[in-house]
């Protein structure tokens, strides 16, 4: 997921440099959401299976 994230941000930017706005805008807002998506789902990954509410 953080893959995607940075391969759209990467078209976001490759957008901007040709001039197409719109494009960079819509492909940075896909990549903002899937980047907070990742950041959610590894804390909460290092949350429960990280140890700190993990059984021993």
């Amino acid at each position: 997921m953080l893959r995607l994230a940075l391969m759209f941000f990467l078209i976001a930017m490759v957008a901007w440099m040709f001039g197409f706005g719109g494009v960079a805008a819509l492909s940075a807002g896909i990549g903002k959401t899937l980047l907070g998506v990742f950041l959610i789902v590894a804390i909460l990954g290092l949350l429960f299976f990280g140890g700190l509410f993990s059984r021993a």
